[in-house]
């Protein structure tokens, strides 16, 4: 079973249909079979979606599948962003021009290793709101989220013309079910029958279908919706299942077919052979199961996208990259993997298959010169009015979504002992009187240190938001700061906090800052560099400590030298020729760097943990 691939060029005005009937992925009256690949628009500028769009299409697939990331489309309170990379609609039409089906996936909850979910940071600040179930003010923030999206993408549904086949209602819900059983079942199945109601009420009118484990069907299917099972290896179970669920019939879909997997700071990167996913690949084409690789390809956290896992460790913080070791690596280069898959595609598929489109071209930076240091408690902070307070207050309070605040208090008398700090969300660095004494961090749950502050000295907490929770029970869980008391010696430390704002939102100006440098203390570095041409190149970190990258006014996301993760995938298109910029607020700053470069290979397996 196979379609054509070319059905959507401009000039191909016959109207189409996609329905679930009979047991088949019905298109134009015909069973076929869907390959599809996961890629997701804001993961990659949107310069490069026609580029990645071929490479899904010459590996042999006629779809694509995407989330939509609704805190990527509301970039703040009631303030919506469509334009650019956000431009979800550009994207769809994009790949139609390229010969893809597209499969949404709206949420409103995602998951995606992707900061909340997906959700926006404030609506943990709605009075009587509790996210991802039967509650109102949850249900009407999902309706103002779905009419904007709608607004922009329901008339390009295959209904419409468009090349929308599928919409998923809701995201892997069956574990969440599983994970909340203080909330009876069938209140979570109103609730995700409320979200599916939406997307029809607001215009969505092609199949629907859920996305779960199998054995998480019961809590995860819709009514009216197809389920999908997700890394589902075994046909026969997935057959079994679906047939349950779906009176009796399929289709049968494997809705997240991983060829490789997601990675943390601080963990070894996983890698998937390819062999086991050939093999996998075949099985499914043989059995007419069909199948979405989660992912086909990655790409890139960029800014302070990434979340963090709730798992073995309090929190563990997704890397910058997620390349995700996906057959179309995280620079849009094919690897092995996707070699070997693209052959054995063309072994079972009628349609044809188009050659490999050229990769972006790659370039090396061999020294820029970072002429300019900014230190953060003498120059940047000195600017900034604080927030005054009589506790610490968290991000949230302080409406800010991002980055990093700076937790200051004088003390008139002195004081030591152990400062304890399990209200961290997430990392902190610990300064007496503007010197280094100390690291916390809620990934390897360290929240105290010892501590000896003078008469008459300043604490100072550099605390960073490492992502919010995007996966598991405690998604509700997700303030971020210092969120609950400062404690020494058992002791909460009260009055005349000052807390200054530090959200990195847009690039740092600098020009009206003297230069200044105190080792170990948090710092910006500058510089400028001149290139002759532009590509794709990858920043080397490995001689830094933790911190952010603007290039540009780009922020190109999080560092941090305990690895896997050493290099910063820097997008040619973010580049000029002639005079180009960069800004590197290095936290940690244990060494004084007056230079870096760029090489053309990416380094993500290489760990670098601190020693015990």
């Amino acid at each position: 079973m196979s379609i054509n691939v070319f059905l959507f060029s401009k000039s191909f005005a016959q109207q189409h249909t996609f329905e679930v009937k009979n047991g088949s992925f019905v298109y134009d009256g015909k069973p076929i079979q869907i390959h599809s690949g996961e890629m997701h628009y804001s993961r990659v500028p949107h310069e490069y979606w026609r580029q990645r769009l071929k490479m899904i299409k010459a590996m042999g697939m006629n779809t694509v599948t995407t989330y939509v990331f609704w805190n990527f489309q509301e970039t703040a309170p009631g303030v919506w962003n469509f334009s650019g990379d956000r431009d979800i609609a550009k994207f769809i039409k994009t790949a139609q021009d390229v010969g893809l089906f597209v499969i949404l996936r709206p949420g409103p909850y995602v998951c995606a290793e992707w900061e909340f979910g997906g959700y926006p940071w404030w609506l943990q600040k709605v009075p009587g709101m509790h996210v991802r179930t039967l509650n109102q003010p949850f249900l009407d923030s999902c309706k103002t989220y779905i009419q904007h999206l709608a607004a922009q993408i329901k008339n390009l549904q295959i209904t419409h013309g468009g090349p929308i086949i599928m919409v998923q209602a809701e995201n892997e819900f069956g574990s969440y079910v599983a994970q909340r059983k203080d909330i009876p079942l069938e209140q979570h199945k109103k609730y995700a029958l409320a979200i599916k109601n939406e997307l029809v009420h607001n215009g969505f009118d092609v199949p629907f279908f859920t996305a779960d484990a199998t054995y998480l069907f019961k809590g995860g299917s819709v009514e009216g919706a197809l389920p999908c099972g997700n890394g589902e290896d075994n046909v026969d179970t997935l057959k079994k299942r679906v047939n349950e669920f779906h009176n009796g019939e399929g289709p049968y879909m494997v809705s997240e077919f991983y060829p490789g997997w997601l990675d943390h700071w601080g963990e070894k990167f996983v890698k998937v052979g390819a062999k086991g996913v050939v093999n996998q690949t075949e099985k499914y084409l043989k059995n007419g199961v069909s199948f979405s690789y989660y992912m086909i390809f990655g790409g890139t956290n960029f800014g302070f996208t990434s979340g963090a896992n709730d798992g073995d460790s309090p929190i563990q913080p997704d890397l910058t990259s997620y390349d995700y070791d996906a057959p179309i690596s995280e620079a849009g280069w094919a690897t092995p993997k996707f070699d070997s898959l693209r052959s054995l595609m063309k072994k079972y598929v009628t349609y044809q298959i188009p050659d490999v489109p050229d990769a972006v071209l790659v370039i090396a930076i061999n020294e820029i010169k970072l002429n300019k240091t900014v230190d953060l408690f003498n120059g940047i902070v000195k600017n900034i009015q604080p927030v005054v307070s009589d506790t610490p207050k968290t991000f949230e309070d302080l409406n800010q979504g991002f980055g990093y605040v700076l937790y200051r208090k004088k003390f008139d008398n002195a004081i030591n002992g152990t400062l304890d700090l399990k209200g961290l969300r997430d990392y902190a660095l610990v300064y007496v009187n503007g010197k280094k004494v100390g690291e916390l961090n809620r990934q390897v749950k360290k929240f105290t240190i010892n501590i000896d502050i003078p008469a008459n000295a300043t604490l100072d907490i550099l605390v960073e938001n490492m992502g919010r929770i995007n996966y598991g029970p405690n998604i509700e869980k997700n303030l971020k700061g210092i969120i609950s008391p400062v404690m020494i010696n058992g002791k909460i430390i009260t009055g005349n906090w000052n807390m200054y704002k530090l959200p990195f939102d847009q690039v740092p100006d600098l020009s009206k800052q003297k230069s200044s440098y105190v080792a170990g203390n948090p710092v910006i570095y500058q510089g400028a560099f001149k290139l002759k041409k532009v590509g794709d190149t990858f920043l080397d970190m490995s001689n830094w400590g933790k911190g952010i990258v603007f290039i540009n006014g780009h922020n190109l996301g999080r560092y941090w030298k305990v690895g896997p993760q050493q290099t910063l995938y820097l997008p040619g298109c973010w580049l000029k020729k002639g005079k180009n910029t960069i800004q590197i607020f290095e936290q940690q700053n244990d060494v004084k760097n007056e230079t870096i470069s760029s090489v053309t290979k990416p380094v993500l397996d290489k760990l670098n943990l601190p020693k015990e």
